[in-house]
């Protein structure tokens, strides 16, 4: 990810979640699980799916890589919110069978989730990976009854690169549209060390990605704010050194400007990795971040308690 980041505008109002006391030796741990398959298989090992039903390998496209697995409590009584989780990797790496350490814990606190793998650079450059997201969340928009889901409560979620996914299907309504989904129907956006606004791109490998864009401005979810957005919550790590907080707060005031709806929490202590492992159970003490998008699915709107 670029570390030129631009500065937003100082005026946002933001709240700072104080966590628990962070322990650096298991911080650095956490800094690794996510370098090396081996380390975040010895991870996902540690998550259970009793008393969770998992539907693996679920087509939504005509690509190899266009395949989600679904995470369901096994009894759950009523139609349950469901979150499409969009995983990182600097939209050249990751696998969805890597992230059950997200997808298991949420679907134990009451939702249905769905972790889509989607194609990456080389394969793809801009937009293809967010045309395969749109797919991916229009494709979970019609099944999701199917699975128990209550398709009026359905949600997008990522971390990183898979943040700047969520974010694009937030703020620019034509990708969603294209792919026979509705931006409408999202009931709100949750992105975890988002980039949103990295102009001017100085890392090689990121222009590569990106250079089939016409117009490098299309790229930021900052430039496609209208204000009709669903509802975002913004999660950043304060000590994030890889996509630096301003991010969040550039697109929350870019949104609020607007007349649209923004929420930023800045975890002290946390970084660009850091965030993400929150949702383990062995890495809880990291940030509330599964507990902050419980709340939030349970009411996006009643969440904005700092307007």
């Amino acid at each position: 990810m670029s570390r030129a980041m631009r500065q937003p505008e100082d005026a946002l109002p933001y709240r700072i979640h104080l966590p628990m006391t962070p322990f650096r030796a298991s911080l650095r741990l956490a800094a690794g699980l996510l370098a090396r398959h081996p380390r975040i298989e010895a991870l996902n090992a540690t998550i259970a799916t009793t008393g969770l039903t998992v539907l693996r390998d679920l087509r939504y496209g005509p690509d190899p890589r266009h395949l989600f697995d679904v995470y369901r409590p096994a009894a759950a009584a009523g139609p349950l919110p469901v979150v499409v989780f969009l995983y990182g990797g600097a939209w050249q790496s990751g696998r969805r069978q890597d992230y059950a350490f997200v997808a298991a814990p949420l679907a134990r606190r009451g939702m249905i989730v769905v972790v889509p793998d989607y194609r990456l650079f080389p394969q793809v450059r801009f937009p293809g990976f967010l045309e395969d997201a749109a797919l991916a969340v229009a494709a979970v928009q019609r099944a999701a009854p199917g699975w128990g889901g209550d398709a009026t409560r359905l949600f997008v979620a990522g971390h990183s690169a898979g943040a700047w996914l969520a974010a694009m299907l937030a703020v620019a309504p034509r990708w969603l549209a294209e792919a026979g989904g509705d931006r409408a129907a999202l009931s709100g956006v949750v992105g975890l060390a988002g980039p949103y606004d990295f102009l001017p791109i100085q890392d090689e490998d990121i222009r590569a990605v990106f250079s089939s864009a016409p117009d490098l401005r299309l790229t930021q979810p900052v430039h496609h704010v209208d204000g009709r957005n669903p509802p975002l919550l913004l999660l950043h790590g304060a000590a994030d050194r890889v996509c630096y907080p301003r991010n969040s707060l550039a697109l929350a005031t870019r949104v609020r400007a607007a007349g649209g709806r923004a929420e930023v929490r800045l975890y002290p202590g946390v970084g660009h990795i850091g965030i993400v492992l929150g949702f383990a159970p062995l890495f809880g003490f990291i940030s509330p971040v599964a507990s902050d998008l419980r709340r939030f699915v349970q009411s996006p709107v009643a969440s904005f308690t700092c307007d």
